[in-house]
């Protein structure tokens, strides 16, 4: 079987249009109103693959700090399998799993600057890693993903799993905390086009620390979360184009030009961008006037 894309942005219900997974696998669950300045998606997976066949599906980038519960055969990356309840940290670079027998689990994407408050730990520590959730809760952890596995649905999970968060999250955000949050969401809404000295002068701190705050909160640098910015406004941006320019995208998306713009497709997602449109949007693929 072909390689197979998940993409999510935020805005994207479940996932994005990208996503060749079954849509009858995934299911999006509302965040509940005292969580939703921490955690930007509650998604259950559930799958069964034929007996035998290994699945190869590349992630694409988004940026954020994941809580992941594997109650059946846990996804792994190459040939290491990590624990049943991780915490996936922070990547510019896409992930590519090797999948196998059955798959269920709950994975909840944070928002920046959440880390701190739900997990007790700088966001950076985990950037680009995967580590079990029982290091950082404890015997807590492992009771919460006992209770989850016994629940009788997904609905049941995400409940017990919500009121779990919510405990953590009784005090305010501290000012470091919505200042990376802020600075972070600035950066997105410009498509990457903020500058560090920009970004550190609109939240009141000096580009050193504002470098800091990143490391802490939002969990890979600044500029990393830059580039993630300018080249999820470029995906965007082919979403709305049936037959995409590439010369007309590279400009509008803010990269110097098309060939910056597809060393960065290849960077940031492991494909060229005629790749990405042939696995996630072949419809568009046959039109396009892509050269790379």
């Amino acid at each position: 079987m072909k390689e197979r894309l998940f993409l999510r942005l935020a805005g994207d219900a479940t996932c994005g249009p990208e996503t060749t997974a079954p849509a009858s696998t995934l299911a999006s669950f509302p965040v509940a109103e005292p969580l939703r300045g921490h955690v930007s998606q509650i998604l259950a997976y559930r799958e069964t693959l034929p007996q035998g066949q290994t699945l190869t599906e590349r992630v694409l980038p988004d940026g954020a700090i994941r809580l992941m519960f594997d109650f059946a055969d846990v996804p792994c990356a190459g040939a290491a399998r990590g624990p049943s309840m991780r915490v996936a940290g922070a990547s510019a670079a896409a992930t590519v799993l090797q999948l196998s027998g059955r798959l269920e689990g709950i994975s909840v994407a944070l928002h920046p600057g959440a880390a701190a408050t739900l997990l007790g730990m700088p966001a950076g520590e985990v950037e680009n890693h995967a580590i079990s959730l029982e290091t950082l809760w404890g015997a807590e952890a492992h009771a919460l993903a006992e209770r989850m596995a016994g629940a009788k649905d997904d609905a049941s999970r995400v409940a017990l799993l919500t009121a779990a968060l919510q405990r953590k999250t009784s005090g305010a955000a501290t000012l470091n905390q919505q200042r990376a949050g802020h600075a972070a969401r600035l950066v997105t809404r410009s498509g990457g086009r903020l500058s560090l000295r920009q970004t550190a002068e609109a939240v009141n701190v000096g580009e050193r620390r504002l470098q800091q705050l990143f490391f802490e909160h939002v969990g890979m640098p600044f500029r990393a979360w830059s580039r993630l910015a300018r080249l999820h406004a470029c995906l965007r941006l082919i979403r709305r184009q049936p037959d995409p320019a590439w010369a007309d995208v590279a400009a509008e998306a803010g990269f110097y030009d098309q060939a910056h713009l597809a060393n960065e497709f290849r960077a940031l997602c492991g494909l060229s961008p005629t790749l990405f449109l042939q696995r996630g949007m072949p419809e568009v693929a046959q039109s396009s006037k892509t050269g790379h």
